[in-house]
Parts: C-alpha cells; sequence; structure tokens
C-alpha cells in the first residue's frame, strides 16, 4: 500500500467540538470498513478550514471513492514518498 497526504477544505472544521469529531470518524470508518483493505485511514489534523489525513491506499482512486462515499472532500491528494524527522540528521554524518 502506498502512503497518501488528503488536503480537505472542511468549513469550520478547526471549531468542531469532540462530538461533531466523533461524528465525523464514525462516518468515515463506516465507509473505510466499506472499501477494506484497499484503504485505511492513519490520523488526521484539523487546522481552521481544512484537516490534512494520512492514509494508506493501494491507489489514488480509493481514496477519492471514500470522499465520495463519505461526503468528505479530497480537495489535493499527494503520494508521500519518504519521511524525516529530526533524526533523520544524524544518519549524515
Amino acid at each position: 500500500m502506498r502512503k497518501y497526504m488528503i488536503e480537505r477544505d472542511i468549513p469550520a472544521v478547526g471549531s468542531f467540538d469532540g462530538g461533531q469529531l466523533c461524528d465525523a470518524a464514525r462516518q468515515s470508518n463506516g465507509v473505510l470498513s466499506q472499501l477494506a483493505p484497499d484503504v485505511q485511514w492513519v490520523q488526521s489534523y484539523v487546522a481552521g478550514d481544512k484537516t490534512f489525513c494520512v492514509y494508506l491506499a493501494k491507489d489514488e482512486a480509493v481514496i477519492r471513492k471514500h470522499a465520495e462515499m463519505s461526503g468528505f472532500p479530497a480537495t489535493k491528494i499527494t503520494e508521500i514518498k519518504r519521511m524525516i524527522d529530526p533524526t533523520t540528521a544524524l544518519g549524515a554524518a
């Protein structure tokens, strides 16, 4: 499976309360269970009017299918090729 970052434009999502986020997660999980094992939700970051979601998926098409079925837009889908963090600098020596 490939790793993707999905940017979703969702007005006011940053001001959603815990119950609204719980409902959104349940809705997403319901669709994911229908599309399994071709797609998995790893985590999401909520900021302002956007979410940034990390998914594992067989291809971009299944992410678009999830967006269509769940009602959560996939504004931009980017395949993640590599990851770095502060420890990456340790390997440069």
